[in-house]
């Protein structure tokens, strides 16, 4: 058989990322200790401000919906500082920015205080953090544990070479617990972008912080991440702590960093926070979360976070709202919306256009199934990167992120305005197959019907309504003021990026996306 260059340059590259990686497997995890979270008794501070609501509404969890940047990173930073005896922390992305190394200096202020601190970090984000972890496990009080990692710190493509099937599955996960007494869930992770402190760049997010029942499932939810066979301690990977401290007291503290937390401590949730006055809301909630060995391939379909909110969610009968930044349904999910529509069931859908999306592979994987979508009578929307300080969040308004390009983040959607979802989970194959997920099943018809308000009353003045003309060529509707522009090609875009997005929707990489 004859054999071509590219043939004959992918063999060397496989042989070097054998040869490389051959001498270079996972340790052994025999020397790691397990660790489990700790029940809040005695009580912390924390669990007493908390136990008295939480006697009010037994059975029940209270819900705080975090959509404002600045109001999510206070959250986590408070908790941290509030802490006394647990930190227990999970994030997919930890950015080595002015947001990142406040919240590493917020957890090592907690070690020194007492507190134990538990990080478990997926591997797949972390280059350039490796002197920083070191740092940070060197603390007594603190443990760090990277998952699915790289054995290859500096050259990660080659162990893609050489492991692809297990490096390309990814824990997705994100929650921050404190005490076991309240816990952050959703789409954040962190890194300035999230947090509104990018001044070019603006994720629209939405997390939950909880009180009540459904933290003691998170924190058994991280017991289990923490202690499973993927999760390897940062010691057995990266080299010791250096002389230098990569985290010393003035870290993070530069003039923007100065702005920002003093704009934080001038959030009205700040207030309400300190006095113990946040307006909770309180519902039945389930925690959702994939078995932590779906990264090896190795959980059981009915453990999946599909099959659970499947069980959980039932059969939609009247509505689905559904907001997705990286949104590919598939054959199988563009038939089931079609289905829903057909039926006569009100489905909206939100997000991102191509001008907005981060990840434009992504948008080629959703873009074939618009025009079936549309046919069947589903209302489409697409976020546009303009929003500007009109569509930010409250907090952002009037500053320089005004001007800042914003991108669709956040994962939630509602069932017949009674049921909602938060978390971490994205309407694609990667959530459902591949990288693990976790989420809450809120049962809470208040917050499933402003779901559905907002998605009708202000998400028209912040995204492109996707239409079918009646030759059957897409078109998108932009709202400005009292007036509607048409667009007839994809708006914000040129046509090069088009004819690219255009060529990679006719490969077979829906199942990677």
């Amino acid at each position: 058989m004859k054999t071509s260059p590219l043939t004959s340059l992918l063999a060397a590259l496989l042989l070097l990322a054998a040869t490389l990686s051959g001498c270079a497997s996972l340790p052994p995890l025999d020397g790691r200790t397990p660790s489990h979270y700790l029940a809040a008794t005695p009580p912390t501070r924390l669990g007493t401000a908390l136990a008295p609501l939480n006697a009010a509404h037994p059975g029940m969890s209270g819900l705080y919906s975090l959509a404002s940047g600045r109001d999510a990173f206070a959250a986590r930073a408070m908790l941290a500082n509030a802490a006394e005896r647990t930190l227990d922390i999970q994030y997919y992305i930890w950015r080595n920015d002015s947001t990142g190394l406040l919240l590493f200096n917020a957890l090592r202020a907690a070690a020194q205080r007492g507190v134990r601190v538990r990080l478990l970090l997926d591997d797949n984000n972390t280059r350039g953090l490796d002197p920083i972890l070191a740092a940070l496990d060197a603390d007594p009080n603190i443990e760090v544990r990277l998952f699915n990692p790289f054995v290859l710190r500096e050259h990660r493509a080659l162990g893609y070479l050489s492991d692809f099937s297990r490096l390309n599955r990814r824990m997705h996960n994100k929650s921050f617990t404190a005490d076991n007494a309240a816990t952050i869930i959703g789409g954040r992770n962190v890194g300035d972008e999230y947090f509104g402190a990018d001044g070019s760049l603006l994720f629209i997010d939405l997390d939950v912080m909880a009180v009540g029942p459904v933290v003691d499932a998170v924190s058994r939810d991280f017991d289990r991440y923490w202690n499973s066979r993927s999760a390897y301690p940062v010691g057995l990977l990266v080299a010791p702590a250096g002389a230098a401290d990569p985290l010393d007291a003035q870290a993070g503290q530069g003039g923007a960093a100065l702005g920002y937390v003093a704009a934080v401590r001038a959030s009205p949730f700040v207030e309400q926070l300190v006095a113990r006055t946040l307006p909770f809301e309180w519902a039945n909630t389930t925690l959702v979360s994939d078995d932590p060995d779906k990264v090896l391939g190795k959980e059981a379909p009915d453990t999946k976070v599909t099959y659970q909110l499947k069980r959980l969610l039932g059969d939609p009968t009247e509505t689905v709202d559904l907001v997705s930044p990286y949104f590919v349904p598939g054959k199988t999910w563009a038939a089931n919306f079609s289905a829903m529509a057909a039926r006569g069931m009100d489905v909206h859908i939100l997000t991102n256009s191509l001008e907005a999306t981060d990840v434009a592979a992504v948008h080629a994987g959703y873009a074939k199934w618009r025009k079936p979508l549309l046919e069947a009578g589903v209302t489409l929307y697409e976020f546009h990167r303009g929003v500007g300080a009109e569509g930010a969040p409250p907090a952002t308004r009037g500053s320089k992120l005004g001007s800042a390009a914003t991108t669709l983040h956040a994962k939630t959607f509602s069932v017949d305005r009674k049921r909602v979802f938060i978390g971490s989970f994205n309407f694609d194959p990667r959530s459902a197959d591949l990288n693990t997920e976790m989420g809450f099943v809120i049962e809470s018809p208040a917050m499933a019907t402003r779901m559905a308000a907002a998605l009708r009353a202000q998400v028209p003045a912040r995204a492109y309504r996707v239409r079918l003309a009646p030759d059957g060529a897409l078109y998108w509707t932009e709202r400005v003021g009292e007036s509607e522009i048409r667009h007839d090609t994809e708006p914000g875009t040129g046509f090069w990026k088009r004819a690219a997005v255009g060529l990679l929707s006719l490969l077979p990489i829906d199942w990677l996306l």
